[in-house]
Order: structure tokens, then sequence, then C-alpha cells
């Protein structure tokens, strides 16, 4: 029985479950240098990361469970919850036992836990592909700051590109300090912070002038409800929309 310790990357993870299997139980399983490390149930034992073991992880998860698992492992992973390694290790535990019939048994708490974090960051990640607001950076750059609770900004990469092919753009989760940076389709994430940033264009503030305007026009003043808003745009959200500012 171990606590395992690791780089915090989604192929550090999948080490750390060939080392479940091949080396010792798993009795934690958490990043390298948080500030809580303490060995509760056993031996405290740092993962290192390797390609090789990660692969063949990751084509058992594929082959052995489902490539809809695959998926939704990864999708588990970007959730920012203290026991989502945990959570994920026994869903794939579980699925290496049932195949691609894991996820149908929505009933037990293992199934369930895993699915309650997909959905949070699946939810969070619709919202941003509706939420975002861009300024204009000198050269033409959009830029965009976010919030996320979850770590998201992969899943915005396809959407985003694929609807700005021809503008290039960041899109700035400041509180990691880390950016999903694109133009002409393709796109990236890279370590990211302000200090980075070019100035804002000259016109940006008559940009948002007009938003907010746009946006209080359009407004039907007898159908506004404040709580809907709320559901829809989580108060959380506001400080980066333009137009609640």
């Amino acid at each position: 029985m171990a606590e395992y310790l690791y780089d915090g990357t989604f192929e550090g993870f999948l080490c750390c479950v060939y080392a479940h299997y091949y080396n010792e139980k798993a009795t934690a399983i958490t990043v390298k240098g948080d500030a809580e490390q303490i060995a509760f149930f056993g031996e405290l034992a740092e993962i290192k990361t390797d390609g090789k073991k990660a692969q063949i992880v990751y084509r058992a998860i594929e082959n052995k469970i489902s490539a809809f698992d695959l998926k939704r492992a990864y999708r588990i992973f970007l959730a920012e919850a203290p026991d989502k390694e945990m959570i994920l290790l026994n869903y794939l535990c579980f699925g290496f036992i049932k195949g691609q019939a894991a996820s149908s048994y929505h009933g037990l708490p293992i199934v369930r836990d895993a699915e309650l974090l997909e959905k949070r960051v699946t939810t969070e990640a619709n919202r941003f592909r509706e939420l975002l607001r861009f300024s204009v950076l000198k050269n033409d750059i959009l830029y965009s700051e976010i919030e996320p609770d979850n770590n998201i900004l992969e899943l915005l990469g396809p959407h985003y590109s694929d609807r700005y092919k021809n503008d290039p753009f960041i899109i700035h989760d400041v509180k990691r300090s880390r950016a999903l940076i694109a133009a002409g389709g393709r796109w990236y994430i890279s370590e990211f912070t302000k200090e980075n940033l070019p100035e804002y264009h000259e016109d940006e503030s008559s940009f948002r002038s007009l938003w907010k305007n746009y946006f209080e026009t359009i407004a039907i003043k007898e159908r506004t409800n404040p709580r809907c808003q709320k559901n829809f745009m989580p108060v959380r959200y506001w400080k980066h929309l333009t137009e609640m500012k």
C-alpha cells in the first residue's frame, strides 16, 4: 500500500495507474509539491512520468473499457477536486473489470462520483463557449480573461480556433497562469502572465462602450429575470463580462 506523488500531468497520472497494478496498490494519489503531503496509509512514493508506461495504460483504457471512457477519463482529470485522482482510479479499476458496460452502472457510487466530476467539467466548458468576451490588443490580437473553476482551456481550443480561423487570439486563464494561444486555425497551451500581454488597442474603450450600449438597448426590462440570468451566467464569472461591469 502506498501514497503516490506525481507531476500533475495526465501522463503522470496514467503512470500512477500502472504502478497501482504492477507495484503497490495506491491509497492516495497526489500532485508532488502540494502543501499537505503526508503519507497517512503507507509508503510515500514518487512516480516518474514514463511515456511508455503511460501509453500502455492509455491503450488499455481504450481497448479494455472503451474510447468513450478514455475521453471521459481525461475530462475527469481536468476537474479541480482534491480527490479526483482516486475517484478516477476507482472508476478505471471498475472499468477494467466490467469493460464497456462500466459507464451504464449509474447507481454505483464509483460510477456516479466519476460522472459528477465529468459533468462539472463539461458544463463549465459549454458555458465558456458562450460567455467569453474578447478585447482587442495592438496588432489586432483578440484577448479574453477567464477564471474557470476547472482546467478547461484545452476543451475550448477546437471551438474557438474554428470560430476565429482568421483572427489570432489569446484566452488567458489568470487563475492558473496559462493561456490558449491560436492563429490560423491552430492552437496550443502555454504558461502565460499579464507581463507577456501587449497593450490594448487604442479603440478598445470605444468597443466596450458600444457593446454595453448594445446590451442595454436590446434588453426588455419587463422580461428581466435575475434568477434565470444567474443560472446561465453565474455571478462568479461576471467580473470578466464587459456588459456586467
